[in-house]
């Protein structure tokens, strides 16, 4: 789908899609983020972030609770992989907001090390202050890398209804 308001504009869509408060707020509940490395100033999550100038994928996550909502669109994938190598080299924990791309082979090479994934109920409202006609197309997924997890056990697989827990039962 287009665009509309890039489209009238002459810009191009924006892949940076900030969290909704509430998910966050669940998540960072549970799992305690200290480092947000794909943020703006306006858009942070954790007092510590990176930008897209500072270039989280080049920086060590190593010691961190990492909370990534990578930039949607053919970025993902390569972050997604960082998560996974932080996880194993460093023992960092992430988790990741993605979209559910189990038709593609990052999807598969990646995730499959994953401790958890939750699928959520519903399309996540993310906010896109560039784009305001933007609606969410995709589902999304949380997936957790816990270098704490057993080494061999299956991921675990949960269908997440995380507005209920946000207190917006639908």
């Amino acid at each position: 789908m287009t665009n509309v308001v890039s489209t009238l504009s002459g810009r191009k869509p924006s892949v940076e899609w900030e969290t909704p408060q509430e998910l966050f707020d669940l998540l960072h509940a549970e799992f305690g983020f200290t480092l947000d490395p794909c943020a703006t100033p306006e858009n942070a999550k954790c007092p510590r972030y990176f930008t897209r100038d500072q270039d989280g994928l080049a920086q060590n996550w190593a010691g961190e609770r990492v909370f990534l909502n990578p930039p949607y669109g053919s970025e993902a994938p390569r972050w997604v992989e960082k998560a996974v190598t932080e996880c194993r080299t460093a023992g960092t924990l992430v988790v990741c907001l993605i979209v559910p791309r189990t038709d593609t082979r990052w999807w598969h090479e990646h995730c499959a090390h994953a401790a958890e994934i939750r699928l959520l109920k519903g399309r996540v409202r993310f906010r896109n202050p560039g784009n305001p006609a933007d609606r969410p197309q995709d589902p999304s997924a949380v997936v957790v890398f816990d270098p704490d997890a057993p080494p061999g056990r299956p991921t675990r697989l949960t269908f997440w209804d995380w507005q209920v827990k946000a207190g917006r039962g639908r």
